[in-house]
């Protein structure tokens, strides 16, 4: 079996309803996120196996496999998967498990497992 590590961590500041992020798109503030973390570890993106985002309001803006989206308006490869999942209280947990699981099975060198909520 494969061990699965975590290599970096990356967020946006923290807001609050209606304040400085409020006309953020939850796509681009994602998107952000997604090219900051291949810039700081200076990788071929192009060497991501999936990006799963968690995400439990999938609703208006965040409807439409926010995950998916954010991949591409990061500018990544379209060749890169992307999928978005709601657990309820725990989608970006969820997603870190569902990442975990991939590497350790063999399925996924290297994943993106992430959160959105606007």
């Amino acid at each position: 079996m494969h061990n699965a590590v975590i290599v970096d961590a990356i967020r946006t500041p923290l807001g609050k309803r209606n304040g400085r992020l409020k006309e953020w798109h939850p796509v681009d503030l994602a998107a952000q996120t997604l090219k900051a973390l291949v810039e700081r570890n200076d990788f071929d993106p192009a060497l991501i196996d999936d990006v799963i985002m968690g995400c439990v309001m999938q609703v208006g803006e965040q409807s439409l496999n926010v995950g998916r989206n954010a991949v591409l308006a990061a500018g990544l490869p379209e060749t890169i998967p992307g999928t978005t999942i709601d657990r309820q209280c725990g989608s970006s947990q969820q997603a870190a498990h569902f990442a975990a699981q991939g590497v350790m099975a063999g399925a996924y060198d290297i994943v993106i497992a992430s959160g959105v909520e606007v």
